[in-house]
């Protein structure tokens, strides 16, 4: 991870947990992670749309821990994860809560609503370029107030400085 350092501890011994990965700013952001999931030895997978698993290139998506997803399916994303969850001993996934690289004015709900119907943890994990610093919090489980828990969620990840730092989530703390 040339120079990165790993903040906090990643609790191996948690088999199913959302991990939400923010501020998403830069496609450096996929490397930094890729990075880290490899010096932790870490089995995160992440979400990608159906059609990537479909072609030539389909196993090299699996083999990187991508698991694939129907946008357009009668059941909606959230139904699928949530599902993935259910049918597996070992899930543990990485989505960024933004949903973009660019500046958002609100978190995506979907991370909030996959984890709280798969009852699993959400550990966060923080990608702070101005420290070169990946920062995990502790587990937890969501509350089921969804705006205390998205107050809780952005006052962590707030003080964070992605690679683009006005592209942050510093202004949604405000």
């Amino acid at each position: 991870m040339n120079r990165w350092k790993i903040a906090g501890k990643y609790p191996y011994d948690i088999k199913k947990m959302l991990i939400i990965i923010a501020p998403h700013t830069s496609w450096k952001d996929v490397v930094v992670g890729m990075a880290a999931r490899s010096v932790l030895e870490a089995k995160i997978k992440f979400l990608g749309k159906k059609e990537l698993f479909d072609g030539p290139f389909g196993w090299l998506f699996r083999w990187q821990g991508g698991t694939p997803v129907d946008r357009f399916s009668s059941h909606g994303v959230v139904e699928q994860v949530v599902e993935k969850f259910n049918s597996n001993e070992e899930f543990v996934l990485g989505m960024a809560p933004e949903g973009t690289r660019k500046k958002v004015d609100r978190l995506r709900t979907g991370f909030y609503h996959i984890a709280l119907k798969a009852n699993v943890p959400i550990l966060m994990a923080g990608l702070d370029f101005s420290r070169k610093q990946v920062v995990f919090s502790d587990p937890f489980f969501l509350s089921g107030n969804e705006q205390e828990d998205l107050k809780r969620i952005i006052s962590f990840f707030a003080p964070i400085k992605g690679k683009y730092p006005e592209q942050g989530l510093q202004h949604l703390a405000e």
